[in-house]
């Protein structure tokens, strides 16, 4: 259970991540915002409270038992880079290189950035990854967790579902796959391209145990992610959020799933933001 004071910090450290994924998108006119605000909160809990981690990118002895993250939906990597940097992996300056040429902070994850595990954009296989590195820390008998991060869309990808066949014949009870339920994708409605629901019923006769929740209630997602630690199955978090979430022009609306904001949007989402 967090306590006020943990919840108080959580929340100012999505309001700086939601400020600093605006600025990096409008300073490189590209870039996904709406896919990163959803899932700000996750991605903001999971590293901070919930995810066994080291302070920096380092390779002594005991890292090898650190937990590991596939951001699966790879565009949503703004995110990713601004709670790596708030954890010390590279200085909070160099957010702003965010998409430049010759950056390590690439429109999608590499492995040449500090903390990033795998390289991940083309959809539908971040899962598979994970899969894959669970069943290795089970054979070295290494007690990380594996922690996925999908977007509802690319569900529709068949190799996802290859993989949710896969977990529970391996018994990998160290993977836990957190997916971004926001509704909308990137030629609008999921249910209207390829209907997912009911997801959660589809999940649990692949044999997952499920957990759903409000993806944006701190107290919720930290306690879904403890449990689903603790459990002795694959577990699917379905976190129901709102794309673009934070800023009231974004919100639940699908232009804004890979579109920069222009200088008057800009201005108008960055006072939205600091003054929450």
């Amino acid at each position: 259970m967090l306590n006020e004071l943990e919840i108080k910090e959580l929340q100012a450290l999505c309001k700086e991540n939601r400020i600093n994924i605006l600025r990096m998108i409008y300073n490189a006119q590209s870039g996904h915002i709406g896919g990163a605000f959803s899932s700000t909160e996750i991605m903001t809990v999971l590293y901070h409270k919930c995810m066994n981690i080291a302070p920096k990118w380092t390779k002594d002895k005991n890292y090898s038992k650190r937990d590991r993250f596939v951001l699966s939906k790879g565009h949503a990597s703004s995110i990713l880079y601004c709670v790596l940097a708030q954890l010390g992996y590279f200085p909070k300056e160099e957010l702003m290189t965010f998409r430049i040429f010759g950056s390590r902070l690439q429109g999608h994850p590499v492995p040449f950035c500090p903390g990033v595990e795998v390289a991940t954009g083309s959809l539908g296989q971040g899962l598979s990854i994970a899969c894959g590195i669970a069943m290795g820390l089970k054979l070295d008998k290494n007690p990380a967790s594996v922690f996925v991060l999908l977007g509802d869309g690319e569900l529709q990808e068949g190799n996802v579902w290859e993989a949710f066949m896969q977990a529970p014949q391996r018994k990998l009870d160290n993977l836990v796959a957190i997916i971004d339920r926001n509704r909308l994708q990137i030629d609008g409605c999921t249910e209207s391209i390829k209907s997912l629901d009911p997801l959660d019923e589809k999940l649990r006769a692949f044999n997952w145990d499920v957990i759903e929740i409000n993806g944006h209630d701190l107290t919720e997602i930290y306690e879904a992610i403890e449990k689903a630690k603790n459990n002795h199955a694959p577990t699917a978090i379905i976190a129901n959020t709102v794309k673009g979430k934070g800023v009231s022009f974004m919100e639940n609306n699908a232009g804004w799933h890979g579109k920069a904001p222009n200088k008057e949007d800009f201005e108008r989402a960055i006072a939205e933001l600091e003054n929450v």
